[in-house]
């Protein structure tokens, strides 16, 4: 599987992005494909993740949660992440990724299985 995030740039604080992340290739072994970000110096934060299922559940972590959704387009082999309400901290490389499945909700963690090259956030305050 490749994935392919986009959508990333410069935005004021309290503005709002959508990134994409192109999925190709076979993905029946994986259960969901998440957002993670990671800024310069930190560790890496999960912050979302939707399912492959019908169902389509949908996760996210506390510190985005109201803020960012995530949603798909099968058509389009594409899942999408809304963010709205762009704070300062929300600066990272934002990757998407498979999802093997999700290990714990609170905090949130998933078994990221592969990912592509990230696209960088960048939020002016």
């Amino acid at each position: 599987v490749q994935l392919q995030a986009s959508g990333g740039g410069l935005v004021q604080a309290g503005g709002s992005l959508r990134l994409s992340c192109s999925v190709s290739g076979p993905t029946s072994d994986y259960y969901a494909i998440g957002w993670f970000r990671q800024a310069p110096g930190t560790e890496r934060e999960t912050i979302s993740c939707i399912s492959l299922g019908d169902d389509g559940n949908t996760y996210y972590a506390e510190s985005v949660e109201g803020r960012f959704t995530v949603f798909r387009d099968k058509a389009k082999n594409t899942v999408y992440l809304r963010m709205n309400s762009l704070k300062s901290e929300d600066t990272a490389v934002y990757y998407c990724a498979t999802v093997r499945g999700v290990v714990t909700t609170t905090p949130l963690n998933f078994a990221f299985d592969s990912w592509g090259q990230g696209t960088l956030v960048t939020v002016s305050s």
